[in-house]
């Protein structure tokens, strides 16, 4: 839980940025505090991988700022950053050539040379996060032996090895079939409350967001719409005004929230 003592990991304000002629973002302006976990919703096309990308720096340039722990992020060079920040890429269906072991110890790469050895540090951080994502038996297992839902429980490791204080995710759970996405909610709120991480995660599952978030933000063709508590967007008139479609309702049988419900199918 977020308490008034945590500070703010990343402040962004005045940010827009641009792909060629086209505008992306438009004077985004958020803070997020430490150990918050954020759901980003929106619709299609608004910017969300966008912002992710930008923070990370893996899309540079633009106007405004974007700042991490109260520097800028372009002053960063990208080995600093990953010290801080992760990022764990929306599921493409690529391939790797690797055991799950070798790819989770990728993700120590801010903290190796390439002219040193593996430390036992790197080992333990590596099987600690195989053991927090519960994937310890598939260590000496291939990445294209597993299934999506196992592979995306091994890029999230390798985000845990890393040891950056902030998770970005795009879209965790797309393509995961039901008993999967749950997994990987789960696992991403035990992470958040029990290893203290920040959590920015990109998502069309709107009842998933406000389940598992402290706070949401809503993107619609590149500005901020909606800022606030799961409980406050999960309303008609505000997720109208998001996506441009009416929303139907019921109360959540175990925590009385509002949850969004699929309309009938018109013949």
């Amino acid at each position: 839980m977020v308490t008034d003592l945590d500070e703010n990991i990343i402040e962004i304000e005045g940010f827009s940025f641009a792909i060629g002629t086209k505008q992306i973002l438009k004077d985004v302006s958020l803070t997020i505090r430490s150990r918050e976990y954020v759901s980003i919703i929106g619709p299609n096309g608004a910017g969300k991988t966008t912002l992710l990308k930008c923070i990370d720096k893996i899309y540079s340039g633009g106007t405004g700022t974007i700042k991490i722990k109260g520097r800028p992020v372009e002053n960063y060079s990208q080995l600093e950053l990953a010290k801080i920040v992760s990022y764990v890429p929306q599921a493409d269906g690529r391939q790797f050539p690797f055991t799950v072991h070798e790819f989770v110890m990728m993700g120590r790469y801010p903290h190796l040379s390439p002219f040193s050895s593996i430390r036992q540090e790197d080992e333990d951080a590596v099987n600690a996060s195989l053991s927090k994502t519960g994937i310890e038996e598939f260590a000496d297992r291939h990445l294209w032996t597993l299934s999506s839902g196992e592979r995306q429980k091994v890029f999230i490791a390798a985000a845990l090895a890393q040891e950056a204080a902030v998770l970005l995710l795009d879209e965790p759970t797309t393509f995961l079939d039901y008993k999967h996405q749950a997994e990987i909610q789960n696992l991403l709120r035990r992470i958040n409350l029990q290893s203290g991480k920040t959590i920015v995660s990109v998502t069309h599952d709107i009842n998933c967001a406000a389940l598992a978030s402290d706070r949401i933000l809503a993107i619609k063709e590149g500005s901020i719409v909606f800022r606030g508590k799961p409980k406050e967007v999960m309303r008609g008139d505000v997720l109208e005004k998001i996506y441009d479609k009416k929303f139907l309702f019921t109360k959540h049988p175990q925590t009385g929230l509002d949850i969004v419900v699929p309309e009938e199918v018109e013949a």
